[in-house]
């Protein structure tokens, strides 16, 4: 088992992720430890939003996309917040395995979520992940804009003193927002609990998953119930699902790990439309807060999806990166030439 230097979350996620890995992915580990699944990628919602919208809008766009999707080799797990590097192996070996033993099965391979100087991580984590970036372009690989991870530090009191930060009309429109607590009852349950193994409460969950799932821009990695279910009996991850009830009915759910300090928010579920008709997502997002100061952390890590609303809720982001690796020598070329029109932000609704 290697030591991930890295990781923002526990082990438990990216076992669960070679376990169960999202449907339609075939994830396995490279012999230097770093996790690597195939996939179907779409490669327009990896453009920049203005780009992807106009290639939208053009005609029968629905029929040809469909040439544009590729099965793709990705070397880091849909299930971590930055590429999981092997905190014992040199970054010229890690880049030398990638090149051995991940390239050349697909057309392109795509080594995913390079954390660039992050808030996040301490010193010699960002060295490890800048050097085998550096190593990885030393051997053909084009670096592209990743997808902005959202952080808040947990350098406030309350979160009415968090609220006061924003500007007027933020303040007002979140302090109306969160009257919607009121009439909702919040539990949380520390996963490997036995309640959560009521054979009721996991298709209530992942139907609200896959309802938000559905009304995303982008579907890519459509988690299993195998995997979900893997996540909520494993005691020891330090997991805390937070279940949000209005009137008996359960409208939504969250789950999040307390991890080395911080509190990870990692997955969601709604109940539409009763999630939006309750703020759910304002509510959600300030509670968090609320339990992660409670709970004396430092961080509160909000994952990639979104950025527009979370930095309206007083959000700040952490770059990424992404090396890609074509197969085809004129692709390459072209990757290198185009590679500013890629883009991270890839909104997902909730």
């Amino acid at each position: 088992m290697h030591e991930m230097a890295t990781a923002l979350e526990p082990p438990a996620l990216l076992d669960a992720f070679l376990a169960h890995p999202p449907q339609g992915f075939h994830a396995s580990r490279l012999p230097s430890g770093l996790p690597t699944f195939r996939a179907p990628l779409d490669l327009t919602t990896t453009l920049d939003e203005d780009v992807h919208a106009r290639l939208q809008a053009l005609p029968l766009a629905r029929h040809w996309r469909r040439w544009l999707t590729w099965d793709t080799r990705f070397i880091g797990a849909t299930s971590t917040e930055y590429a999981p590097l092997p905190a014992d192996v040199d970054p010229q070996a890690l880049a030398e395995d990638v090149l051995r033993h991940a390239a050349g099965d697909t057309r392109l391979l795509i080594v995913k979520d390079l954390a660039i100087d992050s808030p996040l991580l301490d010193a010699r984590a960002n060295a490890h992940s800048a050097a085998f970036l550096q190593a990885l372009e030393q051997r053909g690989f084009v670096s592209i804009e990743g997808m902005p991870l959202a952080w808040v530090a947990i350098d406030f009191d309350t979160v009415d003193t968090y609220i006061g930060r924003l500007s007027s009309g933020r303040r007002k429109d979140i302090r109306r927002k969160l009257r919607s607590r009121q009439v909702l009852d919040i539990q949380c349950v520390a996963t490997g609990d036995p309640a959560l193994a009521d054979p009721r409460l996991l298709p209530q969950l992942y139907a609200l998953y896959q309802n938000v799932f559905q009304q995303s821009q982008v579907h890519f990695d459509l988690l299993t119930p195998a995997y979900l279910q893997q996540l909520l009996g494993d005691a020891r991850s330090n997991g805390r699902l937070f279940l949000y009830h209005h009137d008996g009915q359960l409208i939504g759910w969250n789950l999040c790990y307390l991890h080395a300090n911080k509190l990870v928010d990692k997955y969601v579920g709604f109940a539409y439309p009763q999630a939006r008709e309750h703020n759910l997502y304002t509510v959600s997002w300030m509670y968090n807060l609320e339990y992660a100061q409670a709970h004396g952390l430092d961080h509160y890590v909000a994952g990639w999806t979104d950025s527009r609303i979370k930095a309206y809720l007083g959000a700040h982001f952490s770059t990424t990166r992404h090396a890609v690796h074509a197969r085809n020598p004129l692709l390459r070329a072209l990757l290198r030439r185009f590679s500013g029109l890629f883009a991270g932000e890839a909104d997902q609704g909730g």
